[in-house]
């Protein structure tokens, strides 16, 4: 017998006048997952969380937590805690009061719980503090602090890293990763950034207009996108135009390549493989071709490099390359090199 999800999102459409910004969301998360909903602006993902808030209603749907139908129910009756993006504090309570707000304990047992979640967060000496007087990244740890007080059983997160700079938001990144797993709090994340949802998400939910377009595991989203959509919009990929000939290979200008996936002769394609896939100096019976170097891109610890084959046509490649491997093989802007696009790491998508 399978145990009832910690919530269920059952066929949820939001629409505001004619326009539907969800489209019949269906969706379950299980007891202590970290989930992050991830999608460009205007995808509805903000718009669900608001709706398993109880922010916003639904048109049509329900939306059970713990076993509970709570579609009809407020925000008060729904159990969570959230941090949003502009962190929300009170700026005329002190961080204790902040943190304190809406506990209902007696004043020894609110003090004892304000110290134990300042310690939690890292900030153990500012609870006489104003929220002027703390950086962004604090007051948003005191944010956090603030929605885990009543220790709910589901934490909501609305983007609460985007106006954070970059070292911040790495911080607080891994902090808040480091908390679920001590809690174990069941928490759904909303992001727009891929970085932050392939570092911190148990599972990804991917949306686009109003929709779930795929779900899965970090590492199953960036190596096998479902469409062309989600490999553009997570991480850094390559799109190849092209066409499979009579035998199932791809044919790109003059080049054939093969594929591990199955293709239908005649149908035009579009072959996507991210640019830390693609190998040189291991010349294969398959699938390699004589390219040239026509740019180079210093990124640290790896350089960005565009390539072009004669066979391609006006079609470039992008690869990224160690400089541990640009040293060694002395790489350089006019080198001509075999290059290699193993057929396990090809995506391939009929053209619509």
């Amino acid at each position: 017998m399978t145990a009832t999800p910690y919530l269920r999102l059952s066929n949820v459409v939001k629409s505001f006048g004619a326009f539907q910004a969800l489209k019949g969301v269906s969706l379950d998360i299980e007891r202590g997952e970290f989930v992050c909903f991830l999608g460009p602006s205007g995808c509805g993902k903000t718009t669900l969380l608001r709706i398993i808030a109880g922010l916003d209603p639904q048109t049509a749907g329900t939306v059970e937590i713990g076993g509970r139908d709570v579609s009809r129910l407020p925000p008060s009756a729904r159990d969570y805690g959230i941090v949003f993006q502009s962190y929300a504090l009170f700026p005329n309570l002190t961080v204790a009061r902040n943190i304190a707000y809406g506990l209902k304990l007696k004043r020894k047992a609110e003090e004892e719980r304000v110290r134990e979640l300042l310690a939690l967060i890292g900030l153990p000496d500012i609870g006489a503090k104003f929220p002027s007087q703390l950086s962004g990244g604090q007051q948003q740890r005191v944010a956090l602090a603030r929605a885990l007080a009543p220790s709910p059983g589901l934490l909501l997160l609305d983007e609460p890293l985007s106006a954070l700079d970059a070292q911040v938001r790495l911080h607080l990144r891994r902090q808040i990763r480091e908390l679920h797993c001590r809690l174990g709090i069941t928490t759904i994340m909303v992001t727009h950034d891929q970085e932050e949802a392939l570092t911190m998400a148990d599972r990804i939910v991917v949306m686009n207009h109003g929709e779930i377009v795929q779900t899965g595991t970090p590492g199953a989203i960036y190596r096998a996108p479902a469409t062309p959509f989600i490999a553009d919009f997570v991480g850094t990929m390559n799109f190849l135009k092209g066409s499979v000939d009579d035998s199932g290979r791809i044919r790109l200008g003059s080049v054939h390549l093969h594929s591990d996936q199955p293709l239908t002769p005649g149908a035009d394609v579009t072959v996507c493989v991210r640019p830390e896939d693609v190998v040189i100096h291991r010349p294969s019976p398959v699938n390699t071709v004589d390219m040239r170097i026509e740019a180079m891109e210093f990124l640290g610890p790896f350089h960005r490099v565009r390539l072009a084959a004669d066979g391609f046509g006006a079609q470039p490649l992008t690869a990224d390359f160690s400089a541990n491997l640009v040293r060694d093989h002395r790489l350089a802007t006019g080198d001509r090199l075999p290059v290699t696009l193993p057929a396990e790491h090809l995506r391939v998508y009929p053209v619509a």
